[in-house]
């Protein structure tokens, strides 16, 4: 077995596909495999599209063989390889929310928003160029939507939170959930005996607690045996993870909301959510130092300080 794919659920024929970004074991694409049909749940960034073919030919399967690309949500993490992929799936569908139908269509404007965020070199040097996905091709989702791989059920919903153009995948033969980011990340440095550790994922621009809180709950209701994280990996302490999810967003707006008014806010908020991932990840019993866990959640914490704040200031707005 390659260290691009890791086995997930043989039994179940589901596949997790290492992306590679930005490092290992960070960023996950889904194989799944039924009746010798293939799906694939996102993408990862385009570099990550020679493994996902990979995987495929791994499992015996050619690229004729693959009927959907279900995207998560239209972040790059998930979807920046959707167009390069297509192009070598040459029966296969984009599942999308509506609300990110456009942006695969053109990616233009949601390049630029990254280009306003991380620059132009890191945008090229991550992202590459984004390749649009013909219209034709791409599948119109309502909430509850089934579609199948051969005689299995994969069922599409509305699950906003996190940004309001995301959806979640609902596999009733593993009664598990492809999950994006709507129950945050465990990495698997945070795993031990007595469970795992995880937290939500805030980044902006479109942080809803309410609306987040609400999609975990839905999901909740399924009674769900696993959870297939995007970062990264299989859980099967669903629970856990959504307890631990729940509490930490009223955490994380708790501290917003005390540091809102403070001149160096992106900074002390910083610190802030350092120190409350390191208690929790401490609480939940990763052995890891608090240097290590700090150095492993770095991006995530600046990108939910980022998050944070695109709410806090939306809010003014809106008031």
């Amino acid at each position: 077995m390659s260290p691009l794919q890791t086995p997930a659920h043989e039994d179940h024929g589901i596949f997790v596909v290492d992306t590679g970004f930005p490092a290992a074991c960070s960023d996950a694409a889904y194989l799944v495999v039924e009746q010798g049909r293939a799906a694939f749940v996102d993408t990862g960034t385009h570099t990550a599209v020679p493994r996902l073919l990979q995987a495929l030919a791994q499992r015996g399967l050619t690229p004729d063989c693959v009927d959907w690309v279900i995207l998560t949500h239209v972040h790059l993490d998930h979807a920046g390889g959707a167009g390069l992929l297509m192009q070598s799936l040459p029966k296969a569908q984009l599942v999308v929310h509506p609300r990110g139908k456009r942006h695969m269509i053109d990616p233009t404007q949601l390049l630029a928003g990254v280009r306003a965020v991380y620059g132009e070199e890191v945008t090229a040097r991550d992202y590459g160029t984004l390749l649009p996905v013909p219209a034709e091709r791409i599948v119109d989702v309502v909430d509850g939507r089934v579609v199948r791989l051969a005689e299995r059920r994969l069922q599409l919903f509305d699950t906003p939170g996190h940004a309001r153009h995301h959806l979640c995948v609902w596999d009733e033969v593993s009664r598990g959930w492809f999950t994006g980011d709507t129950l945050g990340v465990a990495y698997p440095e945070f795993h031990s005996t007595q469970g795992h550790y995880g937290l939500p994922t805030t980044s902006p621009a479109q942080f809803d607690p309410p609306a987040l809180k609400a999609s975990v709950h839905r999901m909740l209701g399924f009674e769900p045996a696993y959870a297939y994280l995007t970062h990264f990996g299989v859980i099967d302490r669903v629970a856990d993870q959504a307890r631990m999810v729940l509490a930490q967003i009223d955490r994380m707006v708790e501290l917003a909301h005390r540091f809102e008014r403070t001149p160096d806010r992106t900074a002390v908020l910083g610190v802030a959510l350092t120190q409350l991932y390191a208690a929790e990840a401490r609480a939940a019993g990763v052995t890891l130092d608090n240097a290590a866990i700090e150095a492993r959640l770095a991006l995530d914490t600046l990108l939910n300080v980022q998050g944070l704040e695109v709410w806090l200031d939306s809010r003014k707005v809106g008031a």
